[in-house]
């Protein structure tokens, strides 16, 4: 099938005179003949290309405007950006930032005055714009505020973390999602067609589309790559012939970046939520996209503190065994002890109840005065501290019945009465609140028989 046949050179509705994209090489890769050359071509992002969503209407608008385009590699980032260049009649300039730098910028700023001067919109596209430092995201600043151009960022990492808050503040971000399986579907259908190559087995389909994992570029580079292997006269290719082609599979996982961070969110959210199959999935994601597995024991021995507590104390007991024992074994035989603590921190009984009292402490020290410590509490090792009364009136809680001094007097003046403990009734610590409100039951009766000896 050709290429005119799949994307015919019609356009959607253009202002007169717009540009007609350059024919593409027959020899060029098949993603890029199998580039959209129309809005209506292009497979996913519906959520922003769909009739009335935002993306359709800022172009259906007849005004351009400055914007960061964020998603995973493969959903038609680049695409998107020369689709609107040919939409609005612009010039269109890429820049890599991975290759780039300040002189590039200038050049388009020189070509953008250019075509300024003939009545004509400039584009300027700049590729992993996240690649740039804050001075070379700085410069394009002054030419997005005077209109001389439009800029367009494509990004992988989250913008709010990796673009400058100045050129954020002018941009609008519209979120990529990586392609679903129908998405693929249909790709998987026009490459077929444009290679005229023998059909996929469905095991080939579902193979190829999980091997792909949501990106376009992948997907296409190995329907290719399958096409051209595939000895003359085979009728289907199968999941035999499609594992020839396949490499090592490198799944959509940034080890530093903000995907990063969503899945060890996932996971710590999961033993939160006390399901032990989810947990599970998001901890072999991890080692699967090849984070380091210590950093995964260091995260679940943090969960048993700020998620279990005391509520199970052997949870931090079994997280730091299987860290471990990890370190004995290695990988990959020390993973599934790891595995096996992320699915006992899921199950156990679940208090942030000291979580909570920590954090209480932290706040209430950092807004406070430097309290003294209670005369009574204070170390007398020197005579004169003696004579000043340090340590004079404290009482050895071992002394007395039940190892407890009832009424005793720990924290600073004015903050007797303060409670940051409260421990939840699940697990071992409901035994911890029902021996705390005895206790306390005991304080406020000592406290009481002080309170009318001191009234007579």
């Amino acid at each position: 099938m050709s290429n005119a046949s799949l994307f015919p050179d019609e356009f959607d509705p253009v202002p007169s005179g717009a540009a007609t994209p350059a024919p593409v090489s027959a020899h060029a890769p098949l993603p890029e003949r199998l580039r959209p050359r129309k809005l209506d071509d292009v497979v996913g992002q519906r959520h922003l290309l769909g009739e009335g969503m935002p993306l359709r209407v800022a172009l259906e608008s007849g005004r351009p405007h400055s914007m960061i385009l964020w998603g995973p590699p493969g959903v038609g980032k680049t695409t998107l950006a020369r689709l609107m260049a040919q939409f609005f009649d612009a010039q269109f300039i890429a820049i890599s930032a991975v290759l780039g730098g300040v002189k590039d910028i200038r050049e388009a700023v020189d070509r953008a005055l250019a075509a300024a001067g003939q009545g004509r919109r400039t584009i300027v596209f700049v590729d992993e714009v996240h690649r740039f430092n804050k001075a070379q995201q700085d410069a394009f600043l002054p030419h997005v505020e005077s209109g001389l151009f439009s800029f367009i960022g494509a990004t992988t990492e989250n913008p709010s973390f990796e673009v400058n808050s100045a050129l954020l503040s002018r941009a609008t971000v519209h979120v990529l999602k990586a392609l679903d399986e129908q998405d693929m579907r249909e790709l998987l259908r026009r490459g077929g067609e444009l290679l005229s190559s023998p059909p996929l087995t469905e095991t080939a389909i579902q193979r190829l589309i999980g091997y792909a994992d949501g990106d376009a570029r992948r997907l296409l580079n190995t329907l290719e790559t399958a096409a051209q292997l595939t000895p003359p006269g085979t009728a289907e290719i199968d999941e035999t012939l499609l594992e020839r082609t396949l490499g090592e599979q490198l799944r959509r996982y940034d080890k530093g970046g903000d995907q990063f961070y969503d899945v060890i969110s996932a996971l710590h959210k999961s033993v939160r939520g006390s399901n032990p199959d989810a947990a599970l999935y998001w901890m072999v994601r991890m080692l699967d996209g090849g984070v380091d597995a210590r950093y995964i024991s260091r995260r679940l021995v943090r969960m048993a503190s700020e998620d279990i507590g005391l509520a199970d104390p052997r949870a931090l007991r079994i997280c730091l065994d299987a860290a471990e024992t990890y370190e004995r074994l290695g990988s990959p035989e020390g993973e599934l002890t790891l595995a096996q603590a992320a699915v006992y921190l899921a199950i156990a009984p679940k208090s942030n109840a000291v979580y909570n009292a920590y954090n209480q402490v932290k706040a209430l020290i950092k807004q406070d005065s430097s309290r003294p410590v209670p005369v009574h509490l204070r170390n007398a090792p020197t005579r004169l501290m003696k004579e000043l009364g340090y340590g004079k009136a404290y009482r050895y809680a071992h002394d007395f019945p039940g190892a407890y001094v009832a009424g005793e007097q720990y924290l600073p003046d004015g903050l007797e009465d303060q409670r940051f403990y409260e421990p939840v009734p699940r697990g071992l610590e409901l035994k911890i609140g029902e021996r705390l409100k005895e206790l306390r039951r005991q304080d406020a009766a000592a406290r009481g028989e002080q309170d009318d000896a001191a009234e007579a």
